[in-house]
């Protein structure tokens, strides 16, 4: 792991946690559900693949909640990463890979053929659903029998339409009221990092690669359990929900 320095990154992890609230106020259920499930199929020591890591938020929480618990963190974001291996530089329990999920060969780069759990949140949305299926495949050959996987995003159902659109109405308006007080959104925070003296080139290969925000697809949560039974999962159904968001859990 390479050790980068320099840089506050409680504070980062902090900020980041912040500007993902503003979008996800209910963030920390979602975490909390998860680790419940990780708990309650696979125990309290588990190997975990956090999937498109970003900043570790996953791991953070994980670690916290099972301290003999180890990690891999993988992600593509240079920036992101940076900030997960300043975090965590001093911590044996974790691994930082980086990797493209849509690199057919990005499994060959992880240090464990198998885990007991992979787990992702708020991330698999910038992929498209051919590319997303293909990856869910992936993953389900890397849980171990008995292991799971868990995806915890925006899964839209298109069959109420006059719902979705007054939540997502009342959504932004709690949004821009937030933001009117000051708190950062996406655009803001980006900006911020580009002004670190340790992030500012990260970050700008971070654009490079990605440009101003992905935009894949928000299949229902249905989608997802059904395309994950199909790539070998015995059993998926999601196990939380919010108005404009689910967690899916597969059981191999």
């Amino acid at each position: 792991m390479t050790t980068v320095t320099g840089a506050d990154w409680p504070a980062w992890q902090a900020s980041w946690d912040a500007q993902q609230e503003w979008y996800l106020p209910d963030r920390e259920e979602r975490f909390r559900v998860m680790l419940d499930m990780v708990e309650a199929l696979v125990g309290p020591t588990p190997r975990v693949l956090d999937l498109a890591c970003g900043t570790g938020s996953i791991t953070a929480r994980l670690l916290k909640r099972f301290p003999e618990a180890v990690s891999t963190g993988i992600d593509l974001d240079p920036a992101l990463l940076a900030i997960a291996e300043g975090t965590f530089a001093d911590d044996d329990r974790v691994t930082f890979v980086t990797a493209d999920l849509k690199d057919p060969d990005w499994t060959t780069r992880l240090p464990y053929d198998s885990y007991d759990a992979v787990l992702t949140a708020t991330a698999l949305h910038w992929l498209h659903l051919e590319p997303l299926a293909a990856l869910y495949g992936q993953v389900a050959e890397l849980v171990r029998d008995g292991g799971v996987f868990m995806n915890a995003d925006h899964m839209i159902d298109e069959s109420t339409p006059q719902i979705n659109a007054a939540e997502r109405a009342q959504r932004h308006e709690r949004m821009n009221r937030a933001k009117e007080a000051g708190v950062l959104g996406w655009t803001e925070w980006w900006q911020l990092a580009a002004q670190d003296p340790v992030l500012a080139e990260p970050t700008a290969r971070r654009f490079e690669i990605y440009g101003e925000h992905a935009e894949g697809d928000t299949p229902s949560a249905e989608w997802h359990a059904r395309v994950l039974r199909e790539k070998g999962f015995a059993e998926a159904r999601a196990v939380w929900r919010s108005p404009s968001d689910a967690l899916v859990l597969a059981l191999k």
